[in-house]
């Protein structure tokens, strides 16, 4: 069997091995995150992280099947090993991107909504003061 397509199984095999454990990791995880962006909204926070799965895995698996062509045949293991190791490497530095991306985004939605709720006072006004005269 030629070196090649055996270096492509490996690295699809690989690298959709690491994007659906990343996936399943940060839909797990991140669903307490959201719901505390969403102020508790359990049905919403679902919701959105469900969305955030799914364009995790368009976006990443677009990724790999667009980087799965290998410049130069491979010709030996040793060349499977280097291919596999610029591949993955390439494909976890991706992921890695990818999900900073989301905690900063989540994080300023976040920030925004913690401060919205400091800026609302705990009790409602319950009187006016009158101006003083002259003033």
């Amino acid at each position: 069997m030629d070196l090649t397509v055996v270096t492509y199984v490996v690295y699809l095999a690989v690298s959709i091995a690491l994007t659906v454990w990343v996936a399943r990791t940060l839909s797990r995880n991140g669903r307490i995150f959201l719901a505390d962006v969403l102020r508790g909204n359990e049905k919403l926070a679902d919701a959105v992280n469900h969305l955030l799965v799914v364009g995790f895995y368009l976006v990443n698996l677009g990724f790999v099947a667009l980087y799965l062509r290998v410049g130069d045949p491979v010709g030996n293991a040793r060349g499977v090993f280097e291919v596999l190791s610029r591949q993955v490497g390439v494909v976890l530095l991706v992921l890695g991107v990818l999900h900073l991306g989301n905690v900063y985004v989540l994080g300023r939605i976040r920030r925004r909504g913690v401060m919205d709720r400091e800026q609302t006072p705990p009790v409602p006004p319950q009187d006016w003061t009158v101006p003083a005269a002259g003033a």
